[in-house]
């Protein structure tokens, strides 16, 4: 891959995840802790923590959250000159923990109410920037409602035409979207802008109605030719297919899931933080299921993003032979 002065930028919804103490129902819950949240800007954080250049696209509110997500970002060392100060409120998401690790979320944004994630304008998207990076990477939530939906697209298509890998990751979240058919219309133009689609077993068959890892793949891969599927598979691991046929399965690594949060944006990061160093295939995804594996074993989807340093213990315990 070409040097730019970006590794990767991030674009897309940033948000506060509200994480309850306690786990399972919400009548029980006593309180909540504010964490840093929003799948692009999870992935750019551990992006930076494992030694890579990220820029930010994206719109915090003019509120408390929104410095706390700013800070975050510039204290990660994640460029934020393009990060916009809207007057609205910062987004939230309510996270409901499940036993073994598993959550749900519970948005405050658009289609509820209008906030800053979503006040993405055409204008917000300078050419120059985006066409700085080898990869700009996005995920579907920003694409649910106007402005931003429109503004991603064209941000998308600016990528295209400067040779920047776009990076999609499917992020399914069917309840912020007016309706399915909707959804299905807009996922289309961007997967067709895509040169690397993620998703996950359970967002596949929502969408694709197959868990088949393979299946998957082929029928991305067919319809909308992008250079690689990812399909995300949780605590089994990932199944990853280019273009040309070459594929690679490999199992989860077996760690103390703790919470779950974020854990397909570390994958994501790990597996380009391999792209982008150039590795073969079977080395990316080894080193996105570690970087995967590690995301989960504390609370929040930040917290336990690993450095470089801390990745390369982790494989070495393991006896995984990968020079990092």
């Amino acid at each position: 891959m070409k040097i730019m002065e970006h590794d990767a930028i991030a674009l897309g919804e940033i948000l506060v995840d509200m994480i309850p103490f306690e786990v399972g129902d919400y009548t029980k819950v006593t309180g909540f802790s504010k964490n840093f949240g929003g799948a692009p800007f999870n992935y750019a954080i551990a992006l930076s923590r494992l030694g890579r250049k990220v820029g930010a696209i994206c719109s915090v509110g003019n509120d408390p959250f929104g410095k706390f997500l700013l800070e975050t970002l510039r204290k990660e060392g994640v460029d934020t000159r393009h990060v916009k100060v809207k007057q609205a409120r910062t987004t939230l998401a309510f996270v409901v923990r499940y036993p073994g690790g598993e959550r749900e979320f519970f948005f405050y944004r658009k289609p509820w109410v209008e906030t800053a994630d979503s006040l993405i304008y055409p204008e917000d998207i300078d050419p120059g920037y985006i066409s700085s990076a080898r990869i700009l990477h996005v995920s579907g939530v920003i694409l649910s409602h106007e402005p931003a939906r429109s503004s991603v697209l064209k941000a998308l298509e600016i990528a295209k035409g400067h040779d920047v890998y776009v990076s999609f990751d499917i992020n399914y979240r069917l309840d912020i979207w007016d309706s399915k058919e909707e959804l299905l219309g807009v996922y289309d133009k961007a997967l067709r802008l895509s040169d690397i689609i993620l998703i996950s077993r359970d967002e596949a068959r929502e969408l694709l109605k197959t868990e088949n890892p393979s299946t998957i793949a082929d029928i991305l891969l067919k319809k909308y030719r992008p250079k690689i599927v990812a399909v995300k598979l949780g605590a089994k691991g990932a199944y990853v297919k280019q273009s040309d046929g070459v594929e690679v399965f490999k199992e989860a690594f077996k760690v103390n899931v703790v919470d779950t949060t974020g854990a397909g944006d570390a994958w994501a990061a790990g597996f380009e933080l391999g792209m982008l160093e150039e590795r073969d295939l079977e080395e990316c995804v080894v080193i996105a299921n570690a970087v995967g594996a590690l995301s989960v074993t504390k609370i929040g989807a930040i917290d336990a993003l690993p450095t470089r340093e801390q990745l390369r213990v982790f494989l070495k315990k393991r006896d995984v032979s990968i020079n990092l």
